[in-house]
């Protein structure tokens, strides 16, 4: 990203801007707060938590509470939601239980390996300006606002119904994305930890079926949030199906697997194994393509 004061300027206010949009699509129907649309309330709070966090982090010049803040805001801002609503139905529980196991499990996941790694090279430069570090945490409550609005949908409806079949089934596909999120973590974090592995990359466990597991199931995560949310949708509510859509672009094309893909190829790619690794093993999903 450019790092010119106009250009950070401009994309802080898109997506703000873009927050707004989501808050009033997402806002047109559901419960409210007096006056105002909850699942709007949920939009300004996921920001807000971002620029609450930024103030010490910029004064500091640190990024290490960077990730852990992102993924506890999805669970404070999910329980803060059940909380508001009245009555809380158990699509709006199961919802609920969902984004907070996600999230605690992500931000303890993150704060380990933070520990374990020291400084993220992705900030040496950001993290001394203070407008360009703005604009990542700006982004960041984008990111959990796009990504959790399925789910406040679902929390926020007016008659969001008893358990369902699209609960069920919803919530038996989260449950399998989160289970190979889990074990791929697992699996890397253990490799890593071996000596002899030194240097070297993953090729066995769940990392033998998809060179990007701990991405497959994650996206499996939200397409489950969303089977579990949307049926309960109104008009213009149904913007928030960009949920799912919008964490397979980010992982796919955007942050994820672009960029370790890249550097993978850069480290290993004059090697033999690796081609072969690459060439039997699915970027993605497990059975899909090869290479």
């Amino acid at each position: 990203m450019s790092q010119r004061p106009g250009a950070i300027i401009i994309t802080i206010v898109v997506a703000l801007g873009i927050g707004a949009g989501l808050a009033v699509a997402g806002g047109s129907a559901g419960q409210r707060l007096g006056d105002i649309p909850l699942f709007a309330v949920a939009v300004v709070a996921a920001f807000a938590i971002q620029i609450i966090a930024y103030i010490p982090a910029v004064l500091l010049r640190t990024e290490k509470f960077f990730d852990l803040t992102g993924g506890l805001t999805f669970a404070l801002v999910a329980g803060g939601l059940l909380v508001a609503v009245a009555p809380a139905g158990a699509r709006a529980w199961v919802l609920v239980a969902m984004i907070v196991v996600w999230g605690v499990r992500l931000s303890v996941f993150l704060a380990v390996r933070v520990r374990a790694q020291g400084s993220d090279g992705r900030f040496d430069e950001i993290k001394t300006n203070p407008l360009a570090f703005l604009r990542v945490w700006v982004i960041q409550g984008l990111w959990v606002a796009v990504t959790s609005s399925a789910a406040w949908v679902g929390i926020t409806a007016i008659d969001g119904s008893g358990f369902d079949a699209w609960v069920a089934v919803g919530g038996a596909v989260w449950l399998v994305g989160l289970v190979i999120e889990i074990v791929a973590d697992a699996q890397k974090a253990a490799f890593r930890r071996d000596p002899s592995n030194e240097g070297r990359f993953i090729t066995s466990g769940v990392w033998a079926w998809s060179r990007h597991p701990n991405y497959f199931g994650e996206i499996l995560v939200w397409i489950g949030v969303a089977i579990v949310a949307l049926p309960v949708a109104q008009g213009w509510q149904w913007v928030t199906v960009v949920s799912p859509v919008f964490v397979v672009l980010l992982l796919t094309r955007v942050s994820g697997i672009p960029l370790l893909e890249k550097r993978a190829d850069a480290r290993w790619g004059d090697e033999p194994a690796y081609r072969e690794y690459k060439t039997r093993t699915p970027v993605l999903v497990p059975g899909l393509g090869r290479g």
